[in-house]
C-alpha cells in the first residue's frame, strides 16, 4: 500500500509522506544512512557511490525539522535530488552517540555539535569529496546552512553544493545564485 502510495504521488507531483519519528525523536527517512558516524568512512564511502556527504542536525521536538520534514523533504523533486546525489547522515544535536571527526577526535553528537558550532536545528553542512588531512568537517565544510528553509530555497541549495558553484573558479555564492533562480522562476510565472 505505501509503494501505491508514493508511485500516485511522485505521478501527480505531490509531496510524499512525512518521515516517521525514530525513537531517538527524529524524523527518519529512507535517504538517510545509519552509519557508525566516522565522517572519514563516511565521506569515502559517499564520494565512492559518487554523492555528497551531507550531515543533518536536528532535534527532539524541533519543530522546524518537522516542518522541513512535513512540508519540504517530502516534496517529489527534493526526495529524488537527495537520493540521487546525496549521503546524507544525521546527527543529534543532543545526542551521545559518539561521532568520530575527519581530524580524528571522537566525541558525543552533542559534543561535536559545539565543537563544530552547530547551535540549531536543522543545520545542514556539506563536505567536499576531498578534505585536507588534519581539517575538521567544519573547517572542510563547502557551506553550513541553518534553518527551515522554503522548498525553492533548499532545491537551490542542493543544486548549487551538487554543481559546485561553491567553488574558487565558480561565479555565484549561494545568495547570488539563489536570488538569479528565484528572479527565473518569477519570470516565467504569468498573471
Amino acid at each position: 500500500m505505501r509503494k501505491l502510495m508514493t508511485l500516485m504521488a511522485v505521478v501527480l507531483g505531490l509531496p510524499l509522506a512525512a518521515a516517521e519519528l525514530g525513537d531517538d525523536g527524529l524524523h527518519k527517512t529512507p535517504w538517510m544512512r545509519e552509519t557508525f558516524k566516522d565522517m572519514n568512512d563516511d565521506l569515502a564511502e559517499a564520494t565512492e557511490e559518487g554523492k555528497r556527504l551531507m550531515l543533518i542536525f536536528e532535534q527532539e521536538g524541533c519543530i522546524y525539522c518537522k516542518k522541513m520534514h512535513e512540508e519540504v523533504f517530502p516534496v517529489p523533486e527534493i526526495t529524488r535530488y537527495i537520493e540521487d546525489n546525496f549521503f546524507v547522515v544525521q546527527l543529534n544535536l543532543r545526542g551521545d552517540v559518539e561521532v568520530t571527526d575527519l581530524d580524528g577526535e571522537s566525541l558525543s553528537e552533542k559534543d561535536m555539535a559545539r565543537k563544530w558550532g552547530i547551535q540549531f536545528t536543522p543545520t545542514m553542512m556539506f563536505l567536499p569529496e576531498e578534505v585536507e588531512e588534519g581539517l575538521s568537517a567544519s573547517g572542510a565544510a563547502v557551506v553550513t546552512i541553518p534553518g527551515a528553509l522554503p522548498v525553492d530555497t533548499t532545491i537551490d541549495l542542493l543544486t548549487w553544493v551538487n554543481e559546485k558553484r561553491y567553488a574558487p573558479d565558480g561565479k555565484e555564492d549561494f545568495k547570488q545564485y539563489h536570488a538569479r533562480r528565484v528572479a527565473e522562476r518569477n519570470d516565467g510565472k504569468t498573471d
